[in-house]
């Protein structure tokens, strides 16, 4: 059994403790979280669990890794607090631990990261022999190994497009709604999500993983924003009011260009109201899908929709970035200590399937 922490519980991390979990091949050794009021709770509590799973939260984090545990799931947000995240996660694998993370987005595409920050990784992994993956939440298999795998059905290929689609409505994230996606604000703020060569910080080494695979070459990495205001007020369940007039969609694209013309592109169409940008791409049903699209011969298109805690398309998402994320551990935990993306880890089947 793979000893594995899971650091951070929201909504990473009630997922990533669910799927440690239900696999075999691991056990839960322990559970950060950084909320006092979550001290002494059971894990399996705060993951939304029907059962408690005898394990109580801590703060402790020398404590935890102490014990050295073979793996660690690192749940807590890099959005907002980049740095205070590369520490943790260094710190993690100095520890000896294979770590698992979409928190560190530079890190999607490591050959194409900085190379002072690469070299950091690499120090922690000599030091200490650990490991790291980094996938994204977004869903991370929707931008690398998804793409690729159904770009291989068709004869010839034009295009290939990642889309996640979604509405905010049923979210319960105020601060990343309001103040990183801009939703709610005036159509002059600029949203820390979309301000200029941020994209592509985040979804530009995906775009480079899929343009490796395919052995293509790309000029350069694009990026293109819309914004479209509320015509009238809404108002949400979990996040209250948002004002006419303010930001209520927005729609983004970070576009590898080949030759002069954008063949890879990964798109976010984002709404806090179904009502707003009509004409934009919807989500096939319910509040948000992914979607890959091929263009050229055939056409192909595939949509995934995924629903987790009482059907929370959102909770659907994150469960299934997390799935590949647990999932990866024990190839992890079996392999030389170093830096590794998602082409480098085969997407196999759950080994907790059927109730193994």
């Amino acid at each position: 059994m793979i000893s594995t922490l899971v650091w951070g519980t929201g909504n990473v991390g009630r997922a990533a403790i669910r799927a440690v979990a239900a696999h075999p091949g691991l056990t839960l050794s322990d559970v950060l979280v950084h909320n006092p009021d979550k001290v002494g709770r059971d894990a399996g509590v705060l993951a939304g669990l029907d059962a408690e799973l005898g394990l109580a939260a801590t703060d402790d984090i020398d404590a935890a890794l102490a014990a050295k545990p073979r793996a660690v799931v690192y749940a807590a947000s890099g959005d907002v607090r980049p740095d205070d995240a590369l520490a943790d996660v260094l710190r993690a694998i100095r520890a000896g631990a294979v770590v698992v993370t979409p928190s560190l987005y530079p890190l999607y595409d490591y050959r194409g990261a900085p190379a002072e920050l690469r070299q950091q990784v690499l120090d922690a992994v000599a030091d200490g022999g650990g490991s790291l993956f980094c996938s994204g939440v977004d869903p991370g298999w929707g931008n690398d190994v998804l793409p690729v795998l159904i770009s291989g059905l068709g004869s010839t290929v034009d295009l290939i497009r990642c889309q996640e689609i979604f509405d905010y409505t049923s979210y319960d994230q105020p601060d990343s709604v309001r103040w990183l996606v801009g939703m709610g604000q005036p159509l002059d703020y600029e949203p820390p999500m979309v301000a200029p060569g941020v994209p592509t910080m985040v979804w530009g080494g995906q775009v480079r993983l899929i343009a490796r695979a395919l052995g293509v070459q790309l000029d350069e990495i694009r990026e293109t924003r819309d914004r479209r205001a509320l015509e009238e007020t809404v108002t949400t369940a979990r996040m209250g009011e948002f004002e006419a007039g303010t930001q209520g969609a927005l729609r983004f694209e970070v576009q590898g260009v080949v030759d002069g013309v954008p063949r890879i592109v990964i798109e976010h169409v984002t709404r806090i109201h179904p009502a707003c940008a009509p004409d934009w791409p919807t989500p096939a049903s319910g509040d948000g899908s992914h979607r890959v699209i091929i263009e050229g011969r055939p056409r192909i298109e595939v949509t995934v929709e995924a629903d987790d805690e009482n059907g929370n398309r959102s909770a659907g998402g994150n469960a299934t970035a997390v799935g590949r994320l647990v999932g990866a551990i024990d190839w992890l935990a079996a392999a030389e200590p170093g830096i590794y993306d998602a082409f480098d880890i085969p997407l196999r089947p759950p080994v907790g399937v059927f109730g193994r």
